[in-house]
């Protein structure tokens, strides 16, 4: 699926807070929804995930998408991401890659929030439908939290695609539950009509399977709900490569 400058995640399995294990992968894939957690300083998380994705039909698009991720300190996360290739009816090629700051506050053992600012640059070629011809930014308010039952909930929202002249806003819920192995998420997504693009909503639903602690998988589909809405099926691989600093 195509991303709108936001950092996306994945929380199937249960998101890490402060203190538990390093090395322990903790996705941001495949929901548009982000947690308010980060990698532990000093460490590198690579997500990178493929999917099949059209309005009309899934063999319209085909996106592989990566998001590289460094745990600066314990309250501040780097991150690289977008569309290392898209293939489309007019071409292939690389789109719009980006860099996003995640800024993060306990609020209690089972709860945090966030803000993410990002930006991407055009690297994608506009002639074949796969960057924007400019670049943009975005800011994501998060609120993620620990319920009872191993469930959790991430709340998101903010201004997404400025600089293309209406701002559009970004709305998601997401909810998960996930054991030691497997994990189940499902998530309501809105991104509101803009200079961008048109509007854009739909639902998500994943399975993962932890290979190791430090590997995660994740497969699952997409359905819009709107006319302009791509409907997807993905499936990726989120890899901690461990302690760089």
């Amino acid at each position: 699926m195509l991303r709108i400058v936001i950092t996306v995640t994945f929380c199937a399995v249960p998101c890490l807070v402060s203190g538990q294990a390093p090395r322990v992968a903790n996705p941001e894939r495949p929901t548009y929804a982000t947690h308010a957690y980060a990698v532990a300083p000093g460490y590198v998380e690579l997500e990178q995930g493929i999917s099949a994705t059209g309005t009309a039909g899934l063999s319209q698009g085909t996106i592989w998408s990566i998001a590289l991720k460094l745990g600066i300190s314990p309250s501040l996360q780097a991150e690289f991401f977008g569309p290392a290739y898209t293939r489309t009816s007019d071409g292939g090629g690389v789109g719009d890659l980006g860099l996003a700051l995640k800024l993060r506050h306990d609020l209690s053992g089972k709860s945090a929030v966030a803000l993410i600012p990002g930006v991407t640059a055009p690297t994608g070629s506009t002639a074949k439908g796969l960057g924007a011809g400019r670049a943009l930014g975005a800011l994501t308010a998060v609120y993620s939290v620990d319920l009872p039952a191993t469930v959790h909930l991430d709340l998101n929202a903010g201004p997404t695609g400025v600089g293309a002249g209406a701002t559009q806003w970004f709305f998601s819920v997401s909810g998960s539950w996930g054991g030691r192995v497997l994990g189940v998420t499902g998530e309501c997504f809105d991104f509101t009509p803009g200079g961008a693009g048109p509007r854009l909503a739909g639902v998500l639903g994943a399975v993962t399977v932890r290979l190791a602690p430090w590997a995660v998988v994740d497969a699952g589909g997409q359905l819009g709900t709107t006319m302009n809405s791509p409907n997807a099926l993905f499936l990726g691989l989120t890899t901690n490569l461990g302690r760089v600093f």
